[in-house]
């Protein structure tokens, strides 16, 4: 793909070789539908293709990184093996191909980001957090487990108690506590959020390429090694979307009310 073909991802290239990408669909806080999922299974391989581009930062534009997947999207997959397995795919695809992509990634995670979009945020090779934004899994509020990213990485980044409690409750974590767990890179007021990560894109795209890709491809295979860990949590993940409880998490979140899942005792 060129960049042109993408529908809700903007690119602005700087002279430096730093190139920014944003998730743009402001009007729902960004949140993935079908074409934003696609897009972002697709978007590493067109920067790595891409010659004038060295180091890449993504961000939201707005007030949200990505506020997870638009529940009208979600709500069609639930219940449906075909679109199930569309999404297993792109899931797999979004964490390999940055997992793959040698150029350095960095995320500016401006508001609060969840679902894809958070995939995106905590895969990046450095993430830089608004100390007031606010991230979450979110994957058992759905009733579906915490597929996607989480399995291959959250473990590694801020070690297996801190992994279990936040994706078994799906409790919100603020920036502050983002950095101090490790699960990102750095924390800072939000009006530098972008500013720092443009900073840090700057340092590294002066900085020699081949070693710097070469350390990101060799750190990386920490994460890789976790791989059937991963597969198996994206299969476990989507044979939850097709339960009684996928429907009723779905369903509750649209009406915004606490969920009764079928499988839970006394509902």
């Amino acid at each position: 793909m060129n960049y042109a073909d993408y529908q809700h991802l903007l690119f602005e290239h700087k002279p430096n070789g730093v190139l920014v990408i944003t998730i743009n669909r402001p009007e729902v806080m960004n949140a993935t539908n079908a074409r934003l999922h696609w897009e972002l299974t697709q978007v590493w391989d067109t920067v790595a293709s891409d010659a004038d581009a060295n180091v890449v930062v993504v961000t939201g534009a707005g007030k949200a990184f990505s506020a997870g997947g638009d529940l009208s999207w979600i709500d069609g997959v639930v219940g449906k093996p075909d679109k199930v397995q569309q999404i297993q795919k792109e899931a797999a695809d979004i964490v390999y191909r940055m997992l793959d992509l040698e150029k350095p990634v960095i995320s500016a995670i401006n508001g609060v980001a969840v679902g894809a979009g958070l995939a995106v945020a905590i895969m990046a090779d450095i993430s830089i957090m608004s100390e007031t934004a606010k991230i979450t899994d979110g994957h058992v509020k759905l009733g579906v487990g915490a597929g996607d990213h989480a399995a291959i990485v959250w473990p590694i980044l801020c070690g297996m108690a801190k992994a279990k409690y936040y994706l078994m409750t799906a409790e919100f974590i603020d920036g502050r506590e983002a950095e101090r767990i490790g699960l990102v890179s750095l924390c800072c007021p939000q009006d530098e959020v972008l500013p720092r990560a443009l900073a840090v894109a700057d340092q590294l795209a002066a900085g020699a390429q081949q070693a710097i890709r070469g350390t990101k491809s060799t750190l990386n295979g920490w994460i890789k090694q976790a791989a059937p860990i991963f597969e198996n949590s994206l299969r476990m993940e989507m044979q939850c979307f097709l339960s009684p409880d996928a429907a009723e998490g779905v369903a509750a979140v649209k009406e915004k009310r606490a969920a009764k899942f079928p499988s839970a005792k006394g509902n």
